[in-house]
């Protein structure tokens, strides 16, 4: 299952059926987990940690250390889970002194040229398209799709289940369940297609419709905006995760 033109570090740690392909390199205090598939060129370097499952196409680079003038050679990590398909020529960084690790979780896509920067942390399920690049230390919550060509500044939160259009800019946090695009980044109403694909209720669709309208259409302070949210719509996890969010990018903000 390995290919005598790779080159494989003595003290890297390769689990079982693992399939290592003409011209990759694997460095030393790397970790790749069971039924894992690499293509040819692909460099997996110090620092990763690779669950099992896992796809890598041509020129994908793992691990190489990040783009931050601060980072002083610290050990830090790539944390990627399962299942995930890692097309041509992605970057993913790892982490520097600021969290110590770059996270992907599981059964995610990223497209060719996707850059996942030092400190990010993208969760599961999420669709990443062809050449978006994310700044270091941005959050991207479950289920999320990033269309082509996103740029994503450092600090920022996508939520889940959101879509993102392509060639989008943003340089604030993107709210769940929401699409968003145009130029300048404005929120551009419910992703109430996404959420039916996805399975959610009309229900609760139209509680998170309701709790936008009041957010983005009701003429209030983002504070009268979450107290009228708090007094008139139930407390479900989806008002309760949008609730959160907003307490959580207050900082940056998020695209209104």
């Amino acid at each position: 299952m390995v290919s005598p033109l790779a080159y494989i570090h003595p003290e890297a740690q390769i689990g079982d059926n693992v399939s290592i392909g003409p011209f990759c390199y694997i460095d030393k205090n790397v970790v790749i987990g069971d039924n894992n598939e690499l293509m040819n060129s692909v460099t997996i370097l110090s620092g990763a940690r690779i669950g099992t499952g896992n796809i890598f196409f041509p020129g994908a680079v793992i691990s190489a250390i990040p783009q931050d003038l601060k980072f002083r050679g610290e050990e830090t990590t790539v944390e990627l889970g399962d299942n995930n398909k890692i097309r041509e020529n992605v970057t993913i960084n790892r982490g520097t002194a600021a969290k110590g690790r770059t996270v992907v979780g599981s059964g995610n896509l990223l497209m060719e040229g996707v850059h996942i920067a030092h400190d990010d942390i993208v969760g599961n399920g999420c669709i990443i398209g062809n050449c978006t690049k994310l700044a270091g230390e941005v959050n991207v919550d479950d289920n999320a799709i990033l269309s082509a060509c996103v740029l994503v500044h450092q600090f920022c939160r996508i939520g889940s289940y959101t879509m993102v259009g392509g060639g989008t800019r943003t340089s604030q946090s993107i709210m769940p369940y929401s699409i968003c695009a145009r130029e300048p980044a404005t929120y551009c109403g419910l992703n109430i297609v996404g959420l039916r694909r996805r399975g959610f209720e009309r229900e609760v669709i139209n509680t998170i419709h309701e709790a936008y309208r009041i957010i983005f259409q009701g003429g209030l302070t983002l504070a009268d905006a979450v107290a009228t949210i708090r007094r008139e719509l139930p407390p479900t996890p989806e008002i309760s995760y949008i609730l959160q969010f907003i307490e959580d990018t207050k900082q940056r903000g998020f695209i209104r």
